[in-house]
C-alpha cells in the first residue's frame, strides 16, 4: 500500500535532513520535489496545488527556519497536512435509529462491490451486529449467487429474490422481511455498470427514496486512480453519498484516489479493502494512513490486528511452555498461523516504523508456506521432540514437503535459536537479554 509513494517521499526527506539549516530556497526545492512525487502518484492537480501551498505557508514561518530541527519540523507539517487531506478524523458508520438500519452500496462493475458488502457484513458481525444481506443486482449474471455464497461463508442470512422481482421490489420485500427477524442491519448490494448512465442513476435514486438508508457507500477501485475520483464525484452529485470504500489497496495503487477523493467530494473514506479474503477490510484512519505513507509505520493498527487474533488461553499455555523450555515445533507452527491471521506479511511489516528504510527486508510469504509444509511432513513425535531428527529423517521430511534438506536444516537451526532466545528472556528478563546480547 503506497510503497512507491513512500519510497519517493523518503528520498525527498533524506535530502531535507542533509541540510543543517534550512532557507527559503531549500524549502522551495523540497516542495517542488514533493509536488512532482504527488503528481506522479496520480493525485488530482488542484489537490496537489492546495496541499503544497498549505505546507509552504507554514514551512516558511520564522519558527521553522530558526528551529534547531528544521527538517523534522517540515516533515511534521507535511504529516499534519497529509492527515488533513485524507479527512482529518476517522468517519464511522452511522448506525443510529430504529433497526434494521439500511446501508446501500453503489459503484461501477468491477470495483469489488459485492465482495465488499460481504466484508462489511463480516466486520459488523464481529462487532456484535446481525446483518441481513439484500441482493438487488439483477443485471450482472451470478451477482445474486455470489452474495448468497458469501452469506454462507459468513453464516449471515441473505434474501432470496423471487423470479421477476425488480431491484426495487427486492429491496421493499427484503426490508419488510428483515423487520420480522432479529436483524439490526440490512446491507443492500445494488447493480453497477461499466460506466455511469441515466438508467443506473434513476434505479439508485428510487432505491434511496424507498429504503431511506442511513448510509450510502460508494465502492471505488483505487487502482483506477483519478477515474475513481471522477466516479465518486458523479455518484455524489446524484445520490449525496455518505462515504467511500476504496478497494484493491493491496495492489499497485499509486495513491492518487486515496489522496484526492476527500478533497474533491468532501466525503470521507470509511474503509479500505486490503486483499481478497473476507477479513481484508480496514477502518480508514487518516492520521494512521498519513503515518504509513511517510514511512513512520502504524503501530496502533498493528496492535489492533494482534488483539483481534489474540487467543488468551493459547497465550497462557505458550507462556507455560516457554518457562518450562518445552516449546515445540508444533507450537512454532501455531505461532506462524497466528501471524498469518493478522494479514499478509507486507501489511504487517508496513505497520512497523522504520522497516521500509531497510533494503532486503521485504517479507516473502512463500517462506511461511515452506515452513508449514516442512513441519506438516513431520510425525507427531518429531514435532514434539526435534532432537530425534537425524539425517535420514530430514531427507524424508524434505521429500514429503517438496523442499530440500538445506531448507529443513535451516528451519531446525532457526527454531533452536528461537528456543534459546525465549529461554534467555525467561531467565534474564528482556533487559538482561539486551545487555548480554542475543544467545546465538
Amino acid at each position: 500500500m503506497f510503497d512507491s509513494l513512500t519510497e519517493k517521499l523518503n528520498v525527498v526527506f533524506k535530502k531535507l535532513r542533509g541540510h543543517g539549516k534550512l532557507n527559503e530556497q531549500n524549502i522551495k526545492d523540497v516542495l517542488r520535489e514533493i509536488r512532482m512525487v504527488l503528481l506522479e502518484a496520480d493525485v488530482n492537480f488542484k489537490v496537489v496545488k492546495d496541499f503544497i501551498e498549505a505546507i509552504r505557508e507554514k514551512a516558511l514561518g520564522h519558527d521553522v527556519l530558526t528551529s534547531l530541527t528544521p527538517a523534522q519540523q517540515v516533515i511534521k507539517i507535511v504529516n499534519d497536512e497529509l492527515t488533513s487531506l485524507l479527512g482529518g478524523e476517522s468517519s464511522q458508520l452511522n448506525l443510529t435509529g430504529r433497526p434494521p438500519i439500511a446501508i446501500v452500496f453503489v459503484g461501477l462493475q468491477g470495483s469489488g462491490k459485492t465482495t465488499t458488502v460481504g466484508k462489511v457484513a463480516g466486520f459488523l458481525k464481529g462487532k456484535g451486529h446481525n446483518p441481513y444481506l439484500i441482493p438487488a443486482d439483477v443485471s450482472r449474471p451470478a451477482a445474486i449467487e455470489q452474495l448468497q455464497k458469501l452469506g454462507e461463508q459468513l453464516e449471515v442470512d441473505v434474501y432470496d429474490p423471487k423470479p421477476g422481482e425488480t431491484p426495487l421490489t427486492i429491496c421493499r420485500n427484503a426490508l419488510r422481511f428483515s423487520n420480522t427477524g432479529a436483524y439490526d442491519m440490512a446491507l443492500i448490494d445494488t447493480a453497477g455498470r461499466l460506466h455511469i448512465d441515466e438508467e443506473l442513476m434513476e434505479e439508485l435514486r428510487r432505491i434511496k427514496e424507498n429504503t431511506l438508508p442511513k448510509e450510502i457507500l460508494l465502492v471505488a477501485d483505487s487502482m483506477t486512480g483519478q477515474d475513481a475520483v471522477n466516479v465518486a464525484g458523479k455518484f455524489n452529485d446524484v445520490l449525496d453519498i455518505d462515504g467511500v470504500i476504496l478497494t484493491k489497496m493491496d495492489g499497485d495503487a499509486r495513491g492518487g484516489a486515496a489522496l484526492s477523493i476527500k478533497a474533491v467530494t468532501n466525503k470521507p473514506i470509511k474503509f479500505v479493502g486490503t486483499g481478497e479474503k473476507l477479513d481484508a477490510l480496514e477502518v480508514f484512519y487518516p492520521d494512521r494512513m498519513a503515518s504509513r505513507i511517510l514511512g513512520m509505520g502504524d503501530v496502533l493498527s498493528l496492535i489492533e490486528k494482534a488483539q483481534e487474533t489474540y487467543d488468551e488461553k493459547k497465550a497462557a499455555e505458550l507462556e507455560k511452555k516457554i518457562r518450562k523450555n518445552t516449546f515445540t515445533l508444533e507450537d512454532f507452527k501455531d505461532q506462524l498461523q497466528q501471524i498469518k491471521k493478522m494479514g499478509s506479511l507486507d501489511q504487517i511489516f508496513g505497520m512497523i516504523p522504520g522497516l521500509n528504510k531497510f533494503k532486503g527486508m521485504q517479507p516473502d510469504e512463500r517462506e511461511l508456506v515452506k515452513i508449514e509444509a516442512i513441519i506438516n511432513s513431520m510425525t507427531k513425535e518429531e514435532r514434539i521432540k526435534h532432537t530425534i531428527l537425524n539425517g535420514s529423517r530430514r531427507k524424508r521430511i524434505a521429500r514429503g514437503s517438496g523442499t530440500n534438506v538445506q531448507d529443513v536444516n535451516r528451519l531446525i537451526k532457526n527454531f533452536n535459536q528461537t528456543r534459546k532466545m525465549m529461554n534467555a528472556i525467561t531467565k534474564k528478563g528482556m533487559r538482561g537479554l539486551m545487555r548480554g546480547g542475543l544467545p546465538f
